[in-house]
């Protein structure tokens, strides 16, 4: 008889998103037409901007013309594209050549995907709170999982020590879901830990692109030693709105090297083996975000979001409610008002105003007590919610 995969009985009985998804949906049968300011999944609200609509147009012409017409697509991305995007990271000094980059359908697929390359005996670090997808990953993996806290005290920016006994070592920065973002000499303490312990650095750059102090690292691979030791993984998700649209890109360097295993090139063995590629109309549209004007036009929406994060962070100034994030990152991180935990805070905005966010306790044991706002809504959705978040808290 067939044996399932056992280690799904060992996840948590519902996943975050869909717990809160369920718990608005309930609210909104019981009080219909009712409006939800929606401040906790950190989807998009803005659309693709038109550099990227008209790339898309013209792909779509493209497929057109027996001429122009493109089928399968090379399977770790289209040479154009990844010249594109190594030119991107030349812009901030960091050399890589184009086939250091492969392509994906998003940085969520790719951070599942990418443990194939890791035997199941190689234990994960992730950095609580985190992303509940770090975790389920590798339980579903039946790998074994370390959890090392941060807290307000580190600023939600642990340094490594020995408690930090794994192979495979998470960092997310900016951080989903604090807002807290590694400095150069934090992160190089991460390098430096990873190759002398021959561990691998997965670094989540999802959201780099709300970066604003220069002194603050965009990439690892602004580190020394980086290359040794890390595989970047982002997405054009939030950096450009692609969440409906799907596509990311992974850099794993040449020189990253295991028991005498090249990363890079089992990478390419496993994307010739398990895709066919990401779509030719997706690729054409995504080189356009590199372009001057799409870098423009991108720019212009993530500053409306920036703005909504100003506008919310005002909120809990007036409120006197500490917080962190906000400033290099479309994420919020506060700690709830009279001792409340987070679902019970999240059902009282909900309740009470209205207002969704993200209870810290979904992205693990160290979050408890605290919550999440997302800046993704609209300027209007995220004014009124400021209010009413002022309203009932003052």
């Amino acid at each position: 008889m067939l044996t399932p995969n056992m280690h799904y009985s060992d996840l948590k009985n519902s996943y975050l998103f869909y717990n809160i998804a369920q718990k608005t949906k309930a609210y909104l049968e019981a009080h219909p037409g009712t409006h939800l300011y929606r401040m906790g999944i950190g989807d998009v609200s803005l659309p693709l901007c038109k550099a990227v609509i008209d790339a898309l147009h013209e792909a779509v012409e493209d497929q057109a013309k027996k001429e122009t017409f493109n089928g399968y697509m090379p399977e770790c991305g289209a040479p154009f594209l990844r010249k594109t995007v190594a030119g991107y990271y030349s812009k901030r000094g960091i050399a890589l050549s184009d086939d250091e980059v492969f392509i994906s359908s998003g940085a969520s697929d790719e951070l599942g995907d990418i443990l194939d390359l890791f035997d199941r005996s190689s234990a994960a670090l992730v950095i609580e709170p985190a992303y509940p997808a770090y975790v389920d990953a590798n339980v579903i993996a039946g790998r074994k999982t370390v959890h090392l806290a941060s807290d307000r005290k580190n600023g939600f920016l642990p340094d490594p020590d020995d408690s930090a006994d794994a192979d495979i070592l998470y960092i997310c920065s900016p951080n989903n879901p604090t807002g807290a973002v590694f400095g150069r000499e934090k992160l190089q303490k991460w390098v430096d830990f990873a190759n002398k312990r021959q561990a691998v650095i997965l670094f989540d750059a999802a959201y780099e692109a709300f970066i604003e102090q220069d002194d603050l690292p965009h990439s690892i691979f602004e580190l020394d030693g980086a290359r040794s030791c890390a595989i970047e993984i982002c997405s054009l998700s939030k950096t450009a709105g692609f969440t409906g649209t799907r596509l990311g890109y992974t850099v794993i360097p040449h020189e990253l090297k295991r028991h005498g295993m090249s990363l890079h090139d089992m990478w390419v063995r496993n994307r010739t083996t398990k895709t066919n590629g990401v779509s030719y109309i997706i690729q054409k549209g995504a080189a356009a975000v590199f372009t001057d004007e799409g870098q423009r036009q991108i720019r212009e929406n993530i500053q409306i979001y920036k703005n909504n994060a100003e506008v919310l962070m005002q909120a809990l100034d007036k409120l006197g409610i500490w917080y962190c994030g906000g400033k290099n990152a479309p994420y919020i991180w506060m700690k709830c008002p009279g001792n409340m935990s987070g679902w019970e805070f999240f059902d009282h905005l909900l309740n009470r105003i209205q207002v969704v966010g993200t209870p810290g306790e979904g992205f693990g044991a160290c979050g408890e007590g605290f919550f999440r706002f997302s800046s993704f809504g609209s300027p209007e959705d995220t004014k009124k919610a400021a209010e009413r978040l002022c309203a009932l808290l003052g």
